[in-house]
């Protein structure tokens, strides 16, 4: 798990104030950090072009520059005038060494974008987008030094951005990196040290990166055991019942002792999920909303759920008033994607916004839900999947399009339903849970378009 920032001018600022270390050996260990990647990774028969912009980042680049002249055939390119300090600094001291200065950019092996950094949020004019989507359409291995060109400090993209395939970024993790608009141009994301560890560096902070080592599976460590031993999940199966049955399946493999689904009808089942018109007495969670419909009365619902059980929700149930009563209980995983969640903001008298404005301001949004109802854990899908519970937030980057598909949530509703039956808490549910799903995706080795809901539930033996 790492930390996420907003920003970290004020974690500069601290090592300037508390550490004693300058603006300029801060940029010479960022370029260091930059220069050690290029070294580990490309061959000095390669061709480099950094592309530099008249602030700091641009700053940067030039740095990187200077450490690899003599050894690689690197050049400069300045899209502007260097302008701050910093920049101006550093193009003296490139100049003095002799670094070769362009003026267009010709074909390379790889190509450093260092225009603009994190502070960067007006819009870029003509020429500078036809640079941009020059850059792109290379062929050249592509590097954003801190933040590719063109992310706002929110995480939203300018009319133009820079298309990465690694981004090195400086000191630490920032949010913007993982908005859900970010992941089509950061490419893989790294840090790079200033100097002193990130430890040391970085502050506190209610914001965190999931990493897939921090999924725990649903191991048994007990013996003496019986399949009431691991829980009991009922599902209220509604209009759709393949949602529910996919929901069904996802959470007997993934360790449930005992599934059922409550519905009027009497459907076909897979031999091993149970049917009932009546909540088991020894259910242990809840899942509701996946292919409900309206199969349900709201006095049928609140018959069902006149008890203090787990409860997941998804899908349907943010478009049903019910959902106000049901958000007064404490052990309970709400799992809206954008379009539900717009929704379900709007019943709450939170927010009455569109699915754009929800996207480019996810974590705004997440936070105001999280304030107002702080026993809940929301967990928002997205390309990036956010996980808020009061005032502490986690972000799972690890999704892939692979998922998006009809019947993935299903199976994660699934999923987290097994979790609550099992007895983990709500937050440590979702958690888990959402790194299992990710991680499903991940070993999926088939085309990425042909990825269906059972060839997840079919991999969770294999996690």
């Amino acid at each position: 798990m790492q930390k996420l920032f907003d920003e970290v001018a004020s974690l500069d600022a601290r090592c300037y104030d508390t550490f004693l270390l300058s603006e300029d050996l801060l940029m010479e260990h960022a370029a260091n950090g930059m220069a050690d990647y290029i070294k580990n990774n490309f061959s000095k028969s390669d061709k480099i072009i950094i592309v530099c912009g008249s602030g700091n980042n641009g700053a940067d680049g030039i740095t990187l520059a200077r450490l690899l002249h003599d050894a690689y055939d690197v050049s400069l390119f300045f899209v502007k005038a260097p302008r701050s300090p910093m920049a101006l600094l550093q193009e003296k001291r490139a100049r003095s060494l002799g670094v070769t200065i362009i003026s267009e950019i010709t074909e390379c092996d790889l190509i450093v974008d260092a225009i603009v950094g994190t502070g960067f949020n007006g819009e870029f004019n003509e020429q500078l987008t036809q640079t941009l989507h020059q850059l792109n359409a290379a062929t050249a291995f592509k590097i954003a030094c801190d933040v590719p060109s063109g992310l706002k400090q929110n995480g939203e993209c300018v009319n133009a951005a820079f298309v990465a395939d690694v981004t090195l970024t400086m000191g630490a993790l920032k949010k913007s990196l993982f908005l859900d608009e970010a992941k089509d141009f950061t490419g893989k994301i790294k840090v790079i040290d200033l100097g002193i560890s990130r430890s040391v560096y970085e502050t506190s902070t209610n914001w965190h990166l999931l990493d897939m080592e921090d999924l725990e599976l649903p191991f048994r460590a007990k013996q003496n055991a019986h399949k009431g031993s691991f829980g009991h999940l009922s599902i209220l199966s509604g209009e759709k019942a393949g949602a529910s049955v996919l929901a069904a399946q996802a959470a007997l493999r993934f360790g449930a002792g005992l599934v059922t689904l409550i519905s009027h009808e009497s459907p076909i089942l897979p031999f091993e999920i149970m049917h009932s018109n009546t909540l088991p007495k020894n259910t242990t969670a809840i899942a509701l909303g996946m292919g409900l419909g309206e199969s349900f009365s709201d006095l049928e619902l609140n018959a069902y759920l006149q008890n203090r059980l787990a409860l997941i929700l998804d899908a349907d149930v943010f478009y049903m008033p019910v959902i106000k009563s049901l958000l007064k209980r404490s052990d309970i995983v709400l799992t809206p994607h954008p379009k539900e969640f717009a929704a379900l903001l709007k019943i709450l008298g939170l927010a009455d916004i569109n699915v754009d404005e929800l996207q480019k301001n996810r974590f705004y949004y997440a936070e105001l839900f999280s304030k107002a109802y702080p026993n809940a854990v929301l967990l928002l899908k997205g390309a990036n999947v956010i996980i808020a519970k009061a005032d502490t937030f986690y972000i799972n980057p690890h999704g892939t399009s692979k998922l998006a598909k009809g019947g993935s949530g299903d199976v994660l509703a699934g999923l987290i339903g097994s979790l609550l039956a099992q007895g983990e808490t709500p937050l440590d549910a979702a958690i888990n849970a959402s790194l299992a799903h990710t991680k499903l995706a991940q070993n999926y080795t088939l085309s990425d378009f042909s990825l269906t809901p059972n060839d997840l539930i079919h991999g969770i033996g294999n996690l």
